[in-house]
Order: structure tokens, then C-alpha cells, then sequence
């Protein structure tokens, strides 16, 4: 499996680089800050996500390729919004001082509205029939009702107690909002049927929810180096877990569950589904 998304991450990096360009002119400082998030090393899961959905009913990357680029855009602009002195205030992401801490806070605030306008540019580039449609589902849920409301809402329940149910809200927006769009855009750009994309939301509805659940054991158990930040900033900043509300023992318990619920829910596409179920089964059980 890590050679198998060895060769994808080196396909989505190639036209990231395409589809973000480094300028040499007066503000080309802001061409270096978003190249430097963007190519820092991540594990380009929603891009993967949105190929591999598509590949189910036929399609490759060049059907995908502009969407998945501009939502590796947006979840990098998050990333380095997270980062700040006024959110998570982190010094390193992926083994790499956060790009505020690099560039200064300043640019790393343009750098991240860069990138979600560079997102949409690049989306709007694609020649899908069904590309406004899919754009759709990329504007909400990096909005107020996906990824920045859930956002929101976590941040106003920090250092409060608060219900199971409430943190799967968050959960569902912050995280999970981003991952379901990555494979639903997937299914529409592909051509599939309602039918189709009810059952691939509900693979990542609850593949995302087991990814963060693996995420917030892993800020327990996991390593520094493995992990490339420091383990324990949850507990450190009093943020809502699932580890906190559960256990590390029910959590796991719970990262099974509704792992087991999203393979379920790709049964009807048969073998066609194969890379997915293999790459949710190595994503919950991932150290890093």
C-alpha cells in the first residue's frame, strides 16, 4: 500500500506544481509560502480519495485532476490557519516549523488566502460537464456549514465539557466535511448515479469519522518523529477528544466500528472498490 500511494502522491504533486506555479516578481515571497505548505509532505488522502472514486466507475486522474488539486489547496490553507498564534499556535507541521514561524505570521495569513482563491481558480479550470456541480460541493464544505463551521465550534467548546454527540458534530464538519467531498466530487465527476454517490458519501461519512478518531489516539500513542509535531498538544491546549469523552479502549472500539460501516457501504460496487477498502483498512491502522 505505501508503494502504491507513493506512485499517486508523485502523480498529484507533478500537477500541483503545474497548477501552482512559482512567479519571480515584487510579491513572489507569497508564491514561496504557499509552495512551502503545499509541498511539505503531506499524505495527499483527499486527492487519492477523489481518484480512486472516480476510478470505480471508470475514470482517471485527468477527469479528477483540477478539482483534486484545488481541495489539496483548500485542506493546505486550513492547515496553515490551524497553525496560528490565534488558533492551535503549533511550531511544526510534518517535521517542519509551521509556515508562520517561517515566513511570519502575516504572510502565513495571506499564504492561506492564497491558496483557497488559488483553489477555486484552478477548479474553475477543469472541463468536466459536471464540474459545477462538483464545485458546489467543494465551496460548502470548506464553509461555514463544512470545514470552518466545524472549526468554529471547536474552538467555543475548549475547556468545556461537552457530549459524544457534540464532538462527532464537530467532527463531522472539520474533518469529515473535506474527506466527503473528496469522494463524492469523485462519484459526480465520474458520472455516476444518486444512487452511487449516497452509498460512496456514506463510505466517507464514516471513513472520516475512523480517521479522526485514529488521529486523536494517535496524539496519545503515536511518536513526535513519527507524527513529524509534538504528541499530547490535545490534552496540553484541553481540546475535546474522542480519547478524553471514551478511552484509548472504546476509541478503538469505535475506529473499528465505523471503519467496518464504510467497507460495508462500498459492497456495491464490488471488486471495483478494492484500493479503497485496502486504503481505509492501512488508514485507521496508520502510526502517523
Amino acid at each position: 500500500m505505501k508503494n502504491e500511494l507513493s506512485e499517486r502522491i508523485t502523480v498529484v504533486d507533478t500537477s500541483l506544481d503545474e497548477l501552482l506555479p512559482q512567479y519571480d516578481n515584487p510579491q513572489s515571497v507569497i508564491y514561496d509560502a504557499m509552495r512551502y505548505s503545499i509541498f511539505a509532505g503531506g499524505k495527499r488522502l483527499r486527492p487519492i480519495l477523489m481518484w480512486e472514486t472516480a476510478r470505480i466507475f471508470g475514470k482517471e486522474w485527468d477527469c479528477v485532476k483540477e478539482l483534486a488539486c484545488a481541495l489539496e489547496m483548500i485542506h493546505t490553507y486550513s492547515l496553515i490557519h490551524d497553525d496560528l498564534p490565534a488558533m492551535d499556535d503549533d511550531d511544526m507541521r510534518r517535521g517542519m516549523p509551521t509556515n508562520h514561524i517561517k515566513f511570519g505570521e502575516d504572510i502565513a495569513i495571506l499564504a492561506g488566502d492564497a491558496l483557497l482563491n488559488k483553489a477555486f481558480e484552478v477548479a474553475l479550470l477543469s472541463k468536466n460537464p459536471n464540474a459545477y456541480k462538483a464545485l458546489q460541493v467543494l465551496a460548502n464544505s470548506s464553509g461555514t456549514e463544512g470545514m470552518i463551521g466545524g472549526q468554529v465550534v471547536d474552538l467555543q467548546s475548549e475547556g468545556k465539557d461537552i457530549e459524544l454527540s457534540g464532538l462527532q458534530y464537530i467532527h463531522s464538519l472539520k474533518t469529515g466535511a473535506l474527506i466527503r467531498s473528496a469522494c463524492v466530487i469523485g462519484a459526480i465527476l465520474a458520472g455516476a448515479s444518486e444512487k452511487e454517490i449516497s452509498a460512496i458519501d456514506e463510505f466517507a461519512k464514516n471513513l472520516g469519522i475512523a480517521f479522526q478518531i485514529r488521529d486523536d489516539i494517535l496524539d496519545v500513542t503515536g511518536s513526535a518523529d513519527e507524527l513529524g509535531k509534538p504528541i499530547g498538544s490535545d490534552e496540553e491546549c484541553d481540546k475535546n477528544t474522542y480519547v478524553k469523552l471514551c478511552g484509548i479502549e472504546k476509541s478503538e472500539m469505535l475506529v473499528n466500528e465505523y471503519s467496518q460501516k464504510a467497507m460495508k457501504a462500498l459492497s456495491i460496487f464490488g471488486n471495483g472498490a478494492d484500493f479503497l477498502i485496502k486504503l481505509t483498512d492501512y488508514l485507521i491502522n496508520r502510526n502517523n
